[in-house]
């Protein structure tokens, strides 16, 4: 990072042991992401009992894997279905494993999340088209883990999140599975790369624009990023009409490029009469929550409660 931004001096403090991330050679950051994952403690699975499954994939696409978080104590007869993040070329089930115990404590929920196939090696639509094939196990199995398939929340942070808000465009044009509540934390929505924040954060810790090209070139095509051929349901910021879609959590960091099109996205889901609730983190950057001993970093993490809300419990 060569620009100096006001980041919230905890966050400051703390960003030169984070790790650097360089999607320069994505097969190289797909091992440095699990040799640091190594590295790091087991987390506490107590109180939760933890599964895993093989779902039928899209039509002639391979088996989906799903895991399965079941609470020991439940909030009620409610789901959340995970996608996990990494810019559509990285990640995996063991990276998000942490955050769905958590979320299974904290909520009550039984949590499902997602492996879905990554770009560039299978391009959209196809890792939206594993996320839709899980989620309709889910909703066709949720009695089996004792939800109810009409309290099923979505929830993805960062290209999940984006994959997310895709995905609740896609059940709503399909006719289901239906969707109670979508959680959306910083959203990758918008291949075009034009927004204020898009251009201007180009240094920014973890997440930038040279980041944002590699990522979407990967998962649209170079030729076809920014073109007037993308699909809406790969980027969601192109969609037109947003009216029907599941309430919305959305949250945005300050010095993000993602910024902007996150709260472009909320305000054109308040336009389109979806109730949604929208926060802007202060001093923050894109995975600035990894830095769990900051205050607003714990702000960001309390927000699950949304999830909560969302569902009903």
């Amino acid at each position: 990072m060569t620009t100096e931004y006001a980041l919230d001096p905890e966050l400051a403090e703390a960003l030169p042991a984070l790790p650097p991330v360089d999607l320069g050679d994505i097969a190289a950051a797909r091992i440095a992401q699990r040799e640091r994952r190594a590295g790091l403690p087991a987390p506490d699975e107590s109180g939760v009992t933890v599964s895993e499954i093989v779902v039928p994939g899209p039509d002639g696409a391979p088996d989906v894997p799903l895991r399965i978080y079941v609470p020991d104590e439940r909030s009620g007869p409610v789901g959340v279905y995970d996608v996990h993040g990494g810019g559509f070329v990285v990640g995996d089930l063991d990276g998000s494993h942490a955050r769905n115990l958590a979320i299974a404590r904290d909520v009550g929920a039984v949590v499902v999340t997602v492996d879905y196939r990554l770009a560039p090696e299978t391009p959209f639509p196809g890792p939206l088209e594993d996320c839709f094939a899980g989620l309709s196990w889910f909703a066709a199995n949720a009695a089996d883990v004792g939800v109810d398939p009409g309290r099923i929340a979505i929830h993805g942070s960062s290209a999940g999140g984006g994959l997310c808000a895709g995905l609740a465009l896609m059940a709503r044009d399909r006719g289901g599975p239906a969707i109670r509540f979508q959680f959306l934390a910083v959203p990758e929505l918008d291949d075009r790369l034009e927004t204020p924040s898009m251009r201007a954060y180009t240094d920014t810790p973890v997440w930038h624009r040279p980041h944002a090209i590699v990522s979407w070139n990967s998962y649209v095509g170079a030729d076809a990023r920014g073109g007037p051929d993308v699909s809406p349901y790969a980027a969601p910021a192109r969609a037109t009409d947003l009216a029907g879609l599941p309430p919305a959590y959305v949250s945005v960091m300050a010095f993000d490029p993602l910024r902007d099109e996150g709260i472009a996205y909320a305000l054109a889901l308040q336009a389109a009469g979806v109730p949604v609730e929208l926060h802007l983190f202060p001093g923050t950057f894109h995975g600035s929550a990894t830095i769990t001993g900051a205050a607003i970093s714990q702000r960001e993490q309390s927000e699950r409660i949304a999830l909560r809300r969302g569902l009903g419990v």
